[in-house]
């Protein structure tokens, strides 16, 4: 199936929207590939960069490090660091995502510990074909995962 790409920057404590609905939800999609990379890799500041790929909308500024692998919206995980001393004990890149389908937009989200620096991303999207069966069980999945109104 077509792999489709989305590639931008975030600033520390944003939010970025990936529309993907369709109005009959039977396009579907799944995480191949997240890259992330600092904007400003050897710009002597210190930052720790957590982006995360979400299947709900975050309605407040994000600024939360945690990542928590039981939160059944949270998609992808991102983390890197850029520090000042340059490559003395650096943190590799780890990036783990979900292999699940989804068929409504995704959100992505940054924060930076210290420097507020943006972060650049690379998404890569398998775009696969829902019969009906499957289109109502990703649209279900998307439903039970909205919060109700308080």
């Amino acid at each position: 199936m077509p792999i489709k790409t989305f590639r931008g920057q975030i600033a520390d404590t944003d939010q970025d929207t990936i529309v993907l609905h369709t109005n009959d939800g039977s396009t579907g999609y799944r995480i191949v590939k997240l890259e992330i990379m600092t904007s400003e890799p050897f710009a002597g500041a210190t930052s720790e960069h957590v982006l995360k790929v979400w299947s709900k909308e975050q309605t407040t500024p994000y600024t939360d490090f945690t990542v928590d692998f039981s939160d059944q919206i949270l998609l992808a995980a991102a983390v890197t660091t850029n520090h000042t001393t340059g490559y003395a004990n650096p943190i590799p890149v780890v990036i783990i995502f979900d292999n699940v389908t989804f068929n409504q937009d995704i959100y992505i989200t940054h924060t930076d510990s210290s420097n507020s620096q943006a972060l650049n991303y690379h998404l890569e999207l398998e775009q696969v074909k829902l019969d009906l069966n499957q289109n109502t069980v990703a649209t279900l999945k998307d439903i039970r995962n909205i919060t109700a109104p308080a």
